[in-house]
């Protein structure tokens, strides 16, 4: 049985969070430990951490997942937005430790024009500074769909990452469906998603890969066009998905799905459909 789940809502108080993902039907969900429009944010209390520990024990779903907030670029040439991106980084990171979520994910960033080269290297000193004190919490690194001056794109933008940390074993993979599809990876059929695989398994190791984030694409292929789709509605499609949750070491991992919500259908619709694909 695979493990499938939505990003779920935290307002009115982060333990409620686990209450509405069983609500839904989760077995795992991913949330903002705060909100992720604006630099600040309160400290979590005692009584919150408590609340959402015991909560997420009660509930049996696992795991929980974090994401990091949208604001912050890891890759950022200008200088205080690079800054705060640190001390966010570093910050959503105790969090998770203090929440005992496992998994943080985060995207690497945008270079703005300055090149690859010091993107590459501003994304690995943010992380070597905001890993330095292991908390338990392992950050995923997030494909992208290779938008412009984006950073990772390719699985060999995410190796170049990897291979500059000081401390790599603090360090995973999310794998975005959607992203790697516009990106340029087939993955409409058995076959084309073996090779994918392999390829990942090549450049990055599939034992960094921990998450996926299970999502439609409403781009073709190698479109680089980041806009996600409900399960099977989009260019992956249905047999694209079955695929996919049949996959040996794919159905396996936990799965977020970040599916739009709207007149077609919901979370619930989409949950639903990811699991009818993986049992038929």
């Amino acid at each position: 049985m695979v493990k499938v789940g939505v990003h779920v809502s935290i307002a009115g108080s982060i333990d409620r969070a686990v209450g509405r993902a069983q609500k839904i039907g989760c077995d795992t969900f991913q949330i903002f430990t705060r909100n992720p429009r604006s630099w600040r944010f309160k400290d979590l209390s005692t009584e919150q951490i408590e609340k959402f520990t015991q909560g997420i024990e009660k509930s049996g779903i696992y795991p929980p997942v974090a994401h990091m907030p949208y604001l912050p670029n890891l890759a950022s040439p200008k200088e205080d937005v690079y800054s705060r991106s640190i001390d966010t980084l570093t910050n959503e990171i105790a969090r998770c430790s203090a929440l005992q979520i496992p998994y943080l994910v985060t995207h690497l960033g945008s270079h703005l024009g300055k090149g690859m080269e010091e993107g590459f290297e501003r994304i690995i000193s943010a992380v070597d500074a905001a890993t330095c004190e292991n908390r338990g919490v392992t950050l995923l690194l997030e494909n992208t769909a290779g938008t412009k001056n984006s950073m990772g794109g390719s699985f060999a933008d995410i190796q170049r990452i990897i291979d500059g940390l000081k401390h790599d074993e603090l360090v995973g993979v999310c794998f975005d469906t959607c992203h790697a599809f516009a990106a340029g990876y087939e993955l409409r059929t058995a076959e084309a998603l073996d090779e994918t695989l392999a390829e990942f398994d090549r450049t990055i190791g599939l034992d960094r890969l921990k998450l996926i984030h299970l999502n439609d694409s409403k781009g073709a292929l190698g479109s680089r066009v980041d806009r996600h789709e409900h399960i099977s509605m989009g260019e992956i499609g249905e047999d694209g998905f079955r695929a996919i949750l049949h996959h040996e070491v794919l159905k396996t991992l936990p799965m977020i799905l970040e599916t739009p919500v709207d007149e077609r259908r919901d979370d619930v619709g989409n949950i639903r459909e990811a699991r009818m694909l993986a049992e038929g």
